[in-house]
């Protein structure tokens, strides 16, 4: 996974954590949630706010 798996990254992460409401996730946790997900091999220095915002958005989807 890379950081513009936006979707993938966000199903990733709402196996992992089924119970935390990702509208209260800090960008700065989410980082490194996303950094330490089985399959993800990108460089951490290649997000940003509007990547983050983009796998937040799609993990809220997710969670509905």
């Amino acid at each position: 996974m890379k950081w513009t798996d936006s979707r993938e990254i966000a199903i990733a992460l709402y196996d992992k954590f089924p119970d935390i409401d990702p509208q209260t996730v800090r960008f700065t946790d989410l980082h490194k949630w996303v950094m330490e997900l089985p399959g993800f091999s990108d460089d951490a220095h290649r997000s940003g706010e509007k990547i983050l915002e983009a796998i937040q958005m799609a993990w809220i989807d997710e969670a509905e």
